[in-house]
């Protein structure tokens, strides 16, 4: 029997090492399982609760799972690893009291790697697996089971890219006051299947525009959120079925329902609210975060995109529905500029916004071909080789500038000056 100064001693320690490591509830997850696509991009709302003061850190993906120990749970086996979520997806944010939520967006590259795994003969499962930080004890780590599928109905419903334009294409549309505009689409690519449930806004000049918060799909944010983003003008809804096929084209709304009536730049956004999806579903109750379901159908990883359209007449003239409000402005060298023999014209313009690249275009004055060259995005200069003055010989000639998208098409009118070139 030890003697009562031994117990005293003791329950001294065993006092002090309740102060000094307060007990931390271990964070629990739901889903705790989810099916995902083995061949493309999956992304799914997590709620992680149970946290209390921890701190969500980085998150992995893994083949295997080994013991945390001394921290609690179980982390990833560093020798199957598959990836790490990018810092810039990280969207995970604490919810109500004690809890997180997280949007586990699968990249292609890690379902690929796990697949490959499957094929040599590992499972057909996977793990997420992120670590919350504890500064007054060991660190926690929770796994979700990821289960390759063919990325179908049992995969939860949320989209993995999204693509809106007019068509035409046009960078920044521009049409005067009162004309209508030309029909667009959204291209959706996403997983699962279920309904899609959204709008079409459009935000007026003037009026403050949209954050990357006021841009996410309404499952992606946590439950208390959901009502407080930044409505605008409504324009027109849609309800629609995605059927288990991954890519679909949604009608924009009405062209004569978007206003343009006043001069400015609108913006036409795609809101997309959330929808009952039980493969994506997190049980509050069963981590402790509260009572009900949170349902997560439309969720996505990254902000839905902006179309703008401009009303207004452009300095040189009203533009056509395919050209875009950006004017491209000539710097140097001035128009008609006689360009010495001992010189070399550096020709400088500005930027337009969208442009995926310039073409210059060099012409004689029967508008025959000298020489073109194409450019850049981020290129707003060009110094022209000797073999242009060669070709050009003594006649006065033009240089143009075109803004390009990036399939090669003109988004905005070509500007040209002239100049010629001399002996002397």
């Amino acid at each position: 029997m030890p003697d009562t100064r031994t117990s005293a001693l003791m329950l001294t320690a065993l006092s002090m090492l309740a102060v000094t490591a307060p007990a931390v509830a271990q964070v629990r997850v739901s889903p705790t399982g989810v099916s995902v696509n083995a061949m493309a991009a999956t992304t799914v709302f997590l709620t992680f609760g149970g946290g209390g003061p921890l701190t969500p850190a980085e998150a992995f993906w893994c083949g295997e799972l080994i013991p945390a120990a001394p921290d609690v749970g179980q982390r990833c086996n560093p020798s199957t690893l598959f990836g790490q979520l990018p810092a810039r997806n990280d969207q995970s944010q604490r919810s109500g009291t004690g809890a997180f939520t997280d949007i586990m967006s699968i990249p292609p590259s890690v379902a690929r790697r796990a697949y490959q795994a499957a094929v040599r003969g590992a499972t057909s499962t996977f793990f997420y697996v992120r670590r919350f930080r504890n500064a007054l004890g060991p660190d926690q780590y929770v796994a979700v089971t990821c289960r390759l599928t063919g990325g179908g109905a049992r995969v939860p419903l949320a989209l993995t890219d999204v693509r809106v334009a007019f068509d035409p294409p046009a960078a920044v549309l521009q049409v005067r006051a009162g004309d209508s505009l030309p029909t667009l689409a959204a291209a959706i690519t996403y997983t699962g299947t279920g309904r899609l449930v959204g709008r079409w806004e459009v935000v007026l000049p003037g009026e403050e525009p949209p954050t990357d918060t006021d841009l996410l799909t309404e499952a992606t944010l946590p439950l208390e959120d959901r009502g407080r983003q930044r409505r605008y003008t409504p324009v027109e809804r849609f309800n629609v079925f995605l059927p288990p096929g991954g890519r679909l084209t949604l009608p924009g709304p009405t062209p004569s329902k978007l206003p343009t009536d006043a001069e400015g730049t609108y913006l036409v956004l795609l809101r997309v609210e959330a929808t009952n999806d039980r493969e994506g579903d997190s049980d509050l109750g069963a981590v402790g975060a509260g009572t009900g379901i949170v349902h997560s159908g439309g969720v996505a990883g990254f902000p839905m995109p902006v179309l703008r359209y401009a009303v207004g007449v452009a300095e040189d003239g009203a533009l056509t529905a395919s050209e875009t409000a950006a004017p491209i402005r000539l710097l140097t060298p001035v128009d008609g500029v006689v360009v010495g023999a001992d010189s070399t014209p550096r020709l400088r313009w500005t930027s337009v916004w969208g442009a995926e690249g310039y073409r210059i275009d060099f012409v004689g004055e029967r508008g025959e071909p000298l020489l073109d060259a194409l450019l850049g995005a981020t290129t707003t200069r060009y110094d022209p080789p000797p073999l242009l003055r060669k070709a050009a010989g003594a006649q006065r000639i033009r240089w143009c500038v075109s803004a390009l998208d990036r399939d090669g098409a003109v988004v905005r009118r070509r500007v040209c000056r002239s100049m010629q070139f001399t002996n002397h």
